[in-house]
């Protein structure tokens, strides 16, 4: 790394590189980045959304958003994929811990992690918990095009409710 580069400047050139699908050039500098400064959380960030939805390496990404998390635990752009991996792993212990995290930091979008979290219940086919999820998450929604969205898991929801209900019948003879 150039002794004249910044540790900002440097970030952005390899956002550039990212930007411009330059990724063995990107992956180069966020390493350099953070050898020379390894409290820059940022430079996790970046590594972890890279391992997580270029390589599909959930392992490495998962190490890269923890770091981030522990250096800057008021950074908001790593909650919502840290948690949507969390939830791909199936560690379900953490879910509830980077959920309850997230949702205390100023600038996460809360409906994105409520939605999470409804997903998150409706695989654990825990229906009543994803419907009160999804219902905070179009709460909290200020985007009209995910309205549809969330409208589409509240209605899947009810339907999978309705679909695991007792039947009760009556015979009059």
């Amino acid at each position: 790394m150039d002794i004249y580069t910044t540790v900002e400047e440097k970030y952005l050139q390899a956002i550039e590189e990212l930007h411009w699908g330059e990724l063995p050039k990107a992956l180069q500098y966020f390493n350099e980045l953070i050898a020379f400064d390894p409290d820059y959380a940022r430079g996790y960030f970046q590594l972890g959304d890279i391992y997580h939805e270029r390589f599909k390496d959930y392992k490495t990404a998962g190490y890269y958003y923890k770091r981030c998390t522990e250096l800057d635990a008021d950074f908001p752009e790593v909650y919502e994929p840290y948690l949507k991996l969390v939830i791909t792993l199936k560690m379900h212990k953490l879910v509830k811990q980077i959920a309850d995290k997230a949702l205390s930091v100023a600038g996460v979008c809360e409906a994105h992690i409520y939605e999470s979290l409804g997903l998150h219940a409706e695989q654990q086919q825990n229906f009543t918990e994803a419907a009160n999820y999804f219902k905070k998450a179009e709460l909290f929604n200020a985007v009209q095009d995910e309205h549809g969205a969330l409208l589409e898991h509240q209605n899947r929801i009810k339907s999978k409710m309705n679909s695991t209900k007792k039947m009760v019948y009556d015979l009059q003879g």
